[in-house]
């Protein structure tokens, strides 16, 4: 029995109908299910980082008030020389290191204020030091300012022994323990806000 022809045109109609719809269907659907698979990761990972951003947001008054104690806590051991001024503040400094010399047993040949400069909200003040001892008063001197508060850093430091001293009757040059020292102390202070 043949097939009429008739009907294998049909079936070759719907399975070409078919075909297209199968087509269509890979070339339209496919990728907008793809594209929403694709949004939906991106929704995903968008609200999974807002919940991050909620959880920091939440400790943002504790970490304010942990700021704010440790900021206290710094400021009340004094590192930063607290004068109202980078001139007094200079000034200040000279005085406490003549007195540290003096009292160490040393001599304090001279003392100059370098000019102040600013950087990240703070005042590096800058004395430049002359001075003669020997080792017992440059260890004294320096353990006392670099123990000192407000905090005082010494920089640059030079030491040299001294020349010694001709001896009249023998006319030979007799050794000193004594020693030129030339350094530059540093201190701190905040900027007026």
């Amino acid at each position: 029995m043949e097939i009429p022809k008739f009907q294998t045109q049909r079936w070759l109609a719907i399975g070409l109908l078919m075909l297209v719809m199968l087509i269509v269907g890979m070339v339209l659907i496919v990728p907008l299910v793809s594209k929403g698979m694709a949004l939906n990761e991106a929704k995903n990972a968008l609200v999974f980082r807002l919940q991050q951003y909620e959880r920091i947001l939440a400790k943002k008054d504790s970490v304010i008030a942990g700021m704010a104690k440790i900021k206290q806590q710094h400021d009340g051991q004094g590192y930063f020389n607290s004068q109202e001024t980078d001139a007094l503040a200079s000034a200040d400094m000279q005085n406490f290191i003549k007195k540290t010399i003096v009292d160490a047993g040393g001599q304090l040949s001279s003392t100059q204020a370098i000019p102040v400069s600013n950087k990240d909200g703070f005042s590096r003040i800058t004395v430049r030091v002359r001075m003669t001892g020997n080792s017992e008063v440059l260890r004294a001197v320096l353990y006392k300012i670099e123990t000192s508060t407000p905090l005082i850093i010494i920089d640059q430091i030079d030491i040299r022994p001294m020349r010694g001293k001709r001896n009249m009757v023998t006319h030979k040059i007799e050794p000193s323990n004594d020693l030129n020292v030339n350094f530059q102390a540093v201190s701190f202070m905040r900027k007026p806000s």
